[in-house]
């Protein structure tokens, strides 16, 4: 029986396969580092996002505190008041404030939430950039 001679990979087959997991090597790191990119962005979007939490819960007691001082103020002129004439003169008064306070309120959440959506599209936009 004739002796069988080992197999030999050919000098350029190994080169291709060492290119190949070289260039496995470098995709793989660049995936690892985009995920630790768009983890730390997230880590951020999320410190961003309980901030911004904060800061409305903040405005709505803040309205809400001011709207209840108005209707207590409200209610003290009505047990003031000497007849009905007076009483629908502080009702009226009253609306008129509430009404614009209301609309300076609407105004200002409105802003704050087109700034947040501002800050998280920007986010995202950066995130997604490649370098």
């Amino acid at each position: 029986m004739a002796a069988k001679t080992p197999y030999e990979v050919p000098t350029e087959m190994r080169e291709f396969a060492e290119r190949s997991v070289e260039q496995a090597r470098k995709a793989f790191d660049g995936f690892i580092g985009a995920a630790h990119k768009a983890v730390d962005t997230a880590h951020g979007s999320a410190e961003t996002a309980r901030f911004n939490t904060q800061d409305a819960a903040r405005k709505a007691i803040s309205y809400a505190e001011t709207n209840v001082a108005a209707a207590f103020d409200l209610a003290q002129k009505l047990v003031q008041s000497k007849d009905l004439t007076e009483v629908m003169t502080h009702q009226s008064e009253f609306m008129k404030a509430q009404m614009a306070a209301l609309q300076t309120q609407f105004k200002e959440i409105g802003a704050a939430a087109q700034e947040v959506a501002a800050k998280a599209a920007e986010t995202v936009t950066k995130a997604a950039k490649p370098k």
